[in-house]
C-alpha cells in the first residue's frame, strides 16, 4: 500500500493497533481516519449523510494545513482541486478603491513547508473521503449515531437524524459561495477579476457589523470558480456546510457594495450560511470521557475559518500520540491529546489581530489604517511589509506564527519531552 496517496512518508507503525470509531464523516472525521490509518490503527467512520457530495461553497487551506496534506503524499491531489494563492489585494468595499497588495514571501512559504490553497469545500471533503477509503478505513454512510455510552463503550444508531440543539448567541454570519468562471469571463463588468495575478481579493467594509469578506478565485476542481466569503450581521438562514441558504441574504449583505461586487453576488445560484463566532457558552473544558475524545467542531463551537485547519491538525496529532503499548494507556494518551491541543486552539482564536485590523469600525483608527495602506501602495510597498524602524509588522508576525506551526512536529516533540519519560517511569515501576 505504500504507493497509495495518503501513505506517502508513512510514519512508525503503532505497536498496539487500536480500533477507532469516528462519529462524523466531515473534514475532521475523514482526515482523522487518514491519519490513524497511516500509523496502522483500524478505523470505522460513521457518517449520517448518504452522499458525501452535499457541501457547498469555498474553503481556504493555509500553510499549516496544506503542509500536513503534502506530507501525507497528497500534493498532486490538493493542487488538482485547488488554486495556490500568490498574493492578496485589498479594496474598499463601497467604492472599489485599491488600497494595496501583498505578495506572499517565498522564503516564509518555504519555512512553513505549505502554501495558501483555495478549493471547493465539497472537493476537499471528497478528497478526504476517497483517501480514507483508499488507505483502508471502513466507512458507513447513512449511519446516524443517536447516543454514546462512554462507560460501556457502545454507540446506538438510529435511522432518524437527531441533533442536539443549543442556544448560542451568534455574532456574525458568513456566506460561502462560488461563481462559475465562465459567467465572470462573459460579464464585461467583471473582466478585471481574472486579469489579476493574485488569487485573493479582499474588500473592506467600513461598518461595524458588516466586516470584511475574502474573495478568491480558484481554477482547480471540476468546475473552475470564483469563491467568496462574505461576512455580515446575524442571519436566520444559518446552518451547516451541507445546508443551502437563500441567496437573498447574500444580496442584502452586498447591497451597499461597489457595482462589481454586487454583480458577483447576483451571479450566485446557491449558498451556505454558517456562524462565524459563538458567544454565551464557553469552550469545552474536558475533551475526554473514558475512551472517548471529542475534537473538531465539537470543541471549537463555531465555524470560523481557523476551524478547518485546526480540525486537520487534531487528527494528525491524535495519530502521532497514539503509539502506546498496552490498552490501559488509551485514556492517558487521549488526555495527552487534550493537553496538547487545547492551548493550540486557544492561541489561534486569541491571535485575532489581523482580523481586528481588517474589520475595525469607522473612526480614526480605520482612517489611519486606510491611509497607511495607501501610503505603502503609492511607495510600492506591500500592505503587510514594515516601514521605518520596524523589522516586521505585528500582523505579519502573527501570520507567520500561526501558519508556521507544524502539528506533527509538535506531537513528536511531546513524545520526546514527556511521552518517552512516562514510558520509562512506567517501565521502572513495573520492574520495582
Amino acid at each position: 500500500m505504500p504507493g497509495i496517496p495518503g501513505f506517502h512518508n508513512r510514519p512508525k507503525q503503532a505497536a498496539l493497533p487500536i480500533d477507532f470509531v469516528i462519529v462524523g464523516g466531515g473534514i475532521t472525521g475523514f482526515s482523522t481516519a487518514i491519519a490513524l490509518r497511516r500509523v496502522g490503527h483500524r478505523v470505522l467512520v460513521l457518517e449520517k449523510d448518504e452522499d458525501v457530495n452535499q457541501a457547498c461553497g469555498a474553503c481556504r487551506m493555509p500553510p499549516n494545513l496544506s503542509k500536513i496534506l503534502y506530507h501525507w503524499g497528497l500534493t498532486d491531489e490538493v493542487r488538482a482541486i485547488g488554486e495556490v494563492s500568490g498574493a492578496i489585494k485589498i479594496y474598499i468595499q463601497e467604492t472599489g478603491e485599491l488600497l494595496g497588495n501583498h505578495v506572499w514571501d517565498e522564503e516564509v512559504l518555504r519555512e512553513t513547508r505549505g502554501e495558501f490553497v483555495f478549493a471547493h469545500i465539497n472537493d476537499l471533503r471528497r478528497l478526504f473521503y476517497e483517501t480514507a477509503f483508499a488507505v483502508g478505513a471502513e466507512i458507513r454512510l447513512g449511519s446516524t449515531v443517536e447516543t454514546v455510552d462512554t462507560q460501556q463503550g457502545q454507540l446506538h444508531l438510529d435511522e432518524a437524524n437527531e441533533e442536539e440543539e443549543g442556544a448560542p448567541t451568534i455574532d456574525l454570519s458568513m456566506y460561502s459561495v462560488t461563481v462559475p468562471k465562465p459567467l465572470i469571463l462573459n460579464d464585461p463588468l467583471l473582466e478585471h477579476v481574472y486579469e489579476t495575478d493574485t488569487s485573493v481579493l479582499t474588500w473592506l467594509q467600513p461598518t461595524l457589523l458588516t466586516w470584511f469578506g475574502n474573495h478568491m478565485q480558484f481554477s482547480g476542481g471540476k468546475s473552475p470558480s470564483f469563491g467568496m466569503y462574505v461576512y455580515g450581521p446575524r442571519d436566520p438562514a444559518e446552518g451547516t456546510w451541507n445546508d443551502r441558504a437563500p441567496v437573498a441574504g447574500l444580496s442584502t449583505m452586498l447591497q451597499y457594495s461597489e457595482p462589481k461586487l454586487r454583480r458577483l453576488g447576483e451571479l450566485v445560484s446557491e449558498a451556505t450560511c454558517t456562524c462565524v463566532s459563538v458567544d454565551g457558552r464557553p469552550p469545552l473544558e474536558e475533551w475526554v470521557d473514558n475512551r472517548m475524545v471529542v475534537m473538531g467542531a465539537a470543541v471549537t463551537l463555531c465555524q470560523l475559518h481557523p476551524r478547518l485547519r485546526l480540525t486537520v491538525e487534531d487528527g494528525a496529532v491524535l495519530a502521532k500520540l497514539s503509539h502506546i503499548s498496552i490498552k490501559d494507556q488509551i485514556q492517558s494518551f487521549l488526555y495527552a491529546f487534550q493537553d496538547l491541543r487545547q492551548p493550540r486552539c486557544a492561541s489561534v482564536y486569541a491571535k485575532s489581530g489581523i482580523v481586528q485590523y481588517m474589520s475595525v469600525p469607522p473612526g480614526d483608527f480605520q482612517q489611519m489604517r486606510d491611509n497607511s495602506m495607501r501610503a505603502k501602495r503609492d511607495a510600492g510597498v506591500g500592505i503587510l511589509e514594515a516601514v521605518g524602524d520596524l523589522e516586521e509588522t505585528p500582523e505579519w508576525i502573527e501570520i507567520k506564527e500561526v501558519f508556521g506551526y507544524d502539528a506533527e512536529d509538535d506531537a513528536d516533540n511531546w513524545w520526546v519531552e514527556w511521552g518517552l519519560l512516562r514510558e520509562r517511569a512506567r517501565a521502572i515501576a513495573d520492574i520495582g
